[in-house]
């Protein structure tokens, strides 16, 4: 349908994001938001006045309507007339590789169980509450898995 060559009676039976619509299908160009709200004004012969006071509702009706795209030059366009890049992220492959031990992960364990043993022995054996500990021993997470 062309909305420039409806009777007025008809445009304002539809919503201004539905003429925008239109606008944009015949004309196939991007537009701003003031040009493409100007052209739907004149169309319902709204006046400038009411135009300026209605334009930010005009605006938010635009960006929650699923037919229109902002481009990067702050134009309107039909988000049909654009294709959508998708990008599909492999994190599970990547948290994998992220799981597996190194050896330099494995030495760097090894250098943190030793520093962990030294430490031990820096301890006041002859404190009372050593006796309780006598009992225990340190299992790595290797000999829990078995």
């Amino acid at each position: 349908m062309n909305v420039r060559q409806m009777p007025l009676e008809e445009l304002e039976l539809l919503s201004y994001t539905d003429i925008a619509y239109e606008l944009l299908k015949l004309d196939k160009k991007p537009k701003t938001t003031p040009i493409l709200f100007g052209e739907v004004c004149k169309l319902l012969e709204i006046s400038e006045d009411n135009m300026m006071e209605m334009i930010g509702d005009f605006y938010t009706s635009l960006t929650t309507d699923k037919r229109f795209i902002l481009l990067d030059s702050a134009e309107w366009d039909l988000k049909e007339a654009h294709s959508v890049k998708t990008i599909i992220d492999d994190d599970e492959d990547d948290e994998t590789e992220d799981e597996e031990e190194t050896d330099e992960d494995i030495e760097n364990n090894e250098t943190e169980d030793e520093a962990v043993v030294n430490n031990a022995e820096d301890f006041d054996e002859s404190d009372e509450d050593m006796d309780d500990l006598e009992d225990l021993v340190v299992v790595t997470e290797e000999e829990m898995d078995e």
